[in-house]
């Protein structure tokens, strides 16, 4: 492939140098798109080119990176056919690099008229742009981030982290550096971490994602980062001015140090929640094609407990999955994932399957099939618990083992066969899998 057909496949926001910049998006449904460029609150709207494959795409000059905007595109309004375009909504590119701006609760940010007796079925003209955070265009990558220590899994040691908690009363980490990227870095929790004999830390969420409106009226924040909003974007709230340069520093000094880093990725939803909830990006780009619809069209199935599902099943939901995946490794050098209810990943048409695209695609891209995965293997879906059924090159989340351990040490009868069989690798629950990939 040459690198004009390359940057001709990338969605996003592509800098070509030169003041000029390539957006891109995926909608099979809607009959316009458009890019809208800001320059402080003032708004300039370009539509963009159908091209092969549904992709809306344009060159437009003067672009610079560091460049605010955002997508906007129209199409039908009919949430009992499932299409719930509205083009006074604007739109996160889902394949936005760096956000900018923080999401403010507002009804304009409702595809619907939230005060209708009609509910989802009427339709908002309230301008949804003064309320949502806008993209940023980013310049060239600095090259691909340096590899790091590549520990078995025989030898593996993993240590959950949330970035925010793990540092932020830390008494040795400078107080503007607690419960940001660069107190992750900061010497004392290097050497407390390597102290411990871990050989890696699992960094819970750290995409962008958004604090329900609920959690705010009673003064609250999300505090787990289990709400995705944008999936390439490293969230800014732990940032003290870089997100994306802070990140990737803070990775590189836990691999200096002998640490595998392995992110919390959570793929199976996004913050738009159900029929009743906000139109912020995929939502309104193109609802049929990226989420799991019910039989009725207008409802979302709901296997994760969220409010709606993405569809594994189409092709727009694995690609952009895969890119979020190689961005992270690229970018910010991750050895590895743990994938939140990774059940979901593997539904094509509702049922789980071992051979699901995503995971075809995963084993034969050159980049991600070294990596750690690491299925949470269960949803909220039919037949959603599926511990021991992953593609046997995957690792596993093992609560039998947690259960097990519980229970002997509180002294339940009858327990010590039961020990053993996890203790050794849980041979019983997996076809064809080392013990090692058993995550105890």
């Amino acid at each position: 492939m040459d690198a004009q057909t390359e940057i001709e496949l990338l969605l996003g926001a592509t800098y070509l140098g030169a003041s000029q910049t390539r957006f891109a998006a995926y909608s099979a449904h809607a009959e316009r798109v458009s890019v809208c460029l800001f320059d402080g609150e003032a708004e300039r709207a370009i539509d963009l080119e159908r091209g092969p494959g549904d992709v809306w795409h344009r060159i437009v000059s003067g672009v610079e990176p560091g460049q605010r905007y955002g997508l906007r595109a129209d199409g039908p309004y009919e949430p009992a056919a499932g299409h719930r375009f509205n083009r006074h909504k604007l739109l996160i590119d889902p394949y936005a690099r760096a956000l900018s701006g923080a999401l403010t609760w507002h009804p304009a940010l409702y595809g619907y008229d939230v005060e209708s007796p009609d509910g989802d079925l009427s339709f908002s003209t309230l301008d949804s742009a003064p309320y949502v955070p806008k993209a940023v265009v980013t310049g060239p990558e600095p090259g691909s981030a340096p590899g790091g220590p590549r520990h078995a899994l025989t030898d593996m040691v993993i240590y959950e982290a949330h970035v925010r908690g793990l540092t932020r009363r830390h008494p040795r980490v400078p107080e503007a550096q607690r419960g940001r990227y660069r107190g992750l870095a900061h010497p004392a929790v290097l050497e407390h971490l390597t102290g411990l004999g871990v050989t890696a830390v699992e960094l819970m969420p750290l995409a962008e994602f958004i604090d329900e409106q609920p959690l705010i009226e009673r003064g609250l924040t999300n505090y787990w980062g289990y709400n995705p909003l944008a999936f390439l974007a490293p969230t800014a709230r732990y940032a003290e001015h870089d997100p994306a340069t802070e990140l990737r520093e803070a990775v590189q000094a836990l691999k200096a140090h002998g640490l595998a880093v392995i992110l919390d990725v959570v793929f199976n939803h996004t913050c738009e929640g159900d029929e009743r909830g906000p139109t912020l990006s995929l939502r309104g780009l193109d609802n049929a094609s990226y989420y799991a619809l019910a039989e009725d069209r207008r409802r979302y199935l709901n296997h994760t407990g969220c409010g709606n599902t993405l569809d594994f099943g189409q092709p727009a939901v694995v690609e952009l999955t895969l890119a979020a995946l190689r961005h992270w490794v690229r970018r910010f050098g991750i050895d590895g994932f743990r994938f939140d209810l990774a059940t979901t990943l593997g539904r094509a048409g509702g049922r789980f399957d071992r051979d699901a695209p995503l995971f075809r695609a995963l084993a034969a891209d050159p980049l991600l099939k070294e990596r750690l995965l690491i299925a949470e293997p269960w949803d909220l879906g039919p037949d959603g618990y599926r511990l021991g059924g992953f593609p046997a090159t995957w690792a596993e989340w093992n609560d039998r083992f947690r259960n097990t351990v519980r229970r002997f040490w509180k002294g339940d009868p009858g327990m010590l066969a039961e020990l053993g069989r996890r203790l050794h690798g849980s041979a019983d629950l997996s076809t064809g899998r080392p013990p090692a990939h058993s995550i105890n």
